[in-house]
């Protein structure tokens, strides 16, 4: 008798935890990939987060709030506040609640590092449920993102050891890491977040609707089966 593995898909998520339709595209992306395993497709879906920085010239160590660099970017304060209602009322349809006015702009490169590190085969939490708590840390908490403190509680919130946090931070590990999978992502033409990669060949741009996205899964679902 032989027995047939189950054939896995991988999807590569690129992403930001300061980006507004990274956590709205997270929730759409969640409802497409639920429809898609309801119809039991004979497939295992891998979903990891990988790095994508905003603003990689943001300053260590600093925050502001995201308004004002909204301002910045956007052309004043009116085109600002215009952009952060509408990503709002966005993010309440999807059940999320976003706190633009607390929200502190940081640079998220150690957010990163917690997250290749969850990543870890010997991680004790798993990677999806530390990027929702930095997301919601960021979005509905007010949290700054870049302070190394702050980071270390959230990590602590899902389930990491403190002293192993607190640890990790002081070091450079994951350092070099990270930049190689920001440079690959630069490399594989990756110029906007959300991005999905399934299987290292197939890109969804944006927070697509949830049929949108499974559509995608269940076509590739049928390549992967036809091919067994």
């Amino acid at each position: 008798m032989t027995i047939t593995e189950t054939p896995t898909i991988s999807i590569d998520v690129y992403s930001d935890v300061v980006c507004p339709w990274c956590y709205i595209g997270k929730r759409r992306f969640e409802a497409g990939m639920a429809l898609a395993e309801a119809e039991d497709l004979g497939v295992k879906f891998e979903v990891s987060y990988r790095p994508f920085q905003l603003d990689p010239t943001a300053a260590p160590g600093v925050a502001g709030p995201v308004v004002e660099a909204y301002a910045r970017k956007f052309g004043g304060m009116e085109q600002a506040e215009q952009i952060l209602a509408r990503v709002t009322s966005a993010a309440a349809d999807e059940g999320l609640e976003f706190n633009m006015d607390r929200a502190l702009r940081a640079n998220t490169l150690l957010a990163h590092r917690l997250l290749w590190l969850a990543d870890q085969p010997d991680s004790p939490v798993d990677q999806e449920i530390l990027k929702e708590r930095l997301l919601k840390a960021y979005f509905t908490d007010g949290v700054h993102i870049g302070d190394p403190d702050a980071l270390t509680e959230c990590a602590v919130d899902v389930g990491f050891d403190r002293a192993e946090i607190e640890q990790f931070l002081e070091s450079d590990r994951g350092v070099s890491e990270v930049q190689a999978e920001l440079e690959e992502a630069r490399t594989n033409g990756i110029a906007a977040v959300p991005t999905y990669v399934l299987n290292g060949q197939w890109a969804i741009p944006g927070a697509q609707d949830p049929e949108t996205f499974a559509q995608v899964l269940r076509k590739m679902a049928a390549k992967a089966t036809e091919s067994e």
